[in-house]
């Protein structure tokens, strides 16, 4: 499914008929294993805070606080101008159910493309892949309770879990746990 993401597909049609199905069955569908459901049973009662560059809210689908859930790197709920002309995301999830219920031999409507409201140029997914990412008013204030948490909990007994972090993005997650751990004698 990732490898997907950078087909070059043939017109903008197809490009959407694809990442229409892939955001659906990604996003809004409750992933078929117990994963998410384990980890939520083992810290509901904690104190914890979810730091990720997962894009498919599984952890909220699971029954994560939102408000204690960082998704650094996007959203696949949200669309954003592709340029972008501005630092607003928008919810895609009516779009994307109308695009899979009309699409036909594996194109959407050319009415359905989403454009941006502000400029009319095209829309995107809100995914970090390169300088045009927007971080939205919600992506900034998720970055500050994550900070916040950080910061209270710098000194206390803690454990910093680490699941699945590749070597694409170890600046995210990987490094700075191992740097929190390292100055605190407290921490795991």
């Amino acid at each position: 499914m990732y490898s997907g993401g950078f087909y070059p597909f043939p017109d903008k049609e197809t490009f959407w008929a694809w990442w229409s199905r892939h955001i659906y069955f990604n996003r809004y569908i409750k992933a078929p294993n117990p994963v998410y459901d384990d980890l939520i049973n083992l810290v509901k009662d904690k104190n914890y805070f979810v730091l990720t560059t997962n894009v498919d809210h599984q952890f909220q689908l699971a029954g994560f606080d939102k408000e204690r859930l960082f998704y650094t790197q996007g959203d696949y709920g949200l669309f954003q101008c592709s340029v972008p002309c501005h630092n607003k995301t928008y919810d895609n999830y009516d779009t994307v159910v109308s695009m899979i219920e009309q699409q036909e031999d594996i194109k959407v409507p050319t009415e359905l493309i989403p454009r941006c409201p502000v400029c009319g140029k095209p829309m995107t997914m809100n995914l970090r892949s390169d300088d045009k990412f927007v971080e939205d008013e919600g992506w900034h204030k998720a970055a500050e309770r994550y900070s916040s948490f950080i910061a209270e909990n710098k000194d206390k007994s803690i454990v910093y879990l680490e699941l699945g972090v590749g070597g694409n993005t170890p600046v995210i997650i990987k490094y700075p746990f191992w740097q929190l751990t390292a100055q605190n004698k407290n921490a795991s």
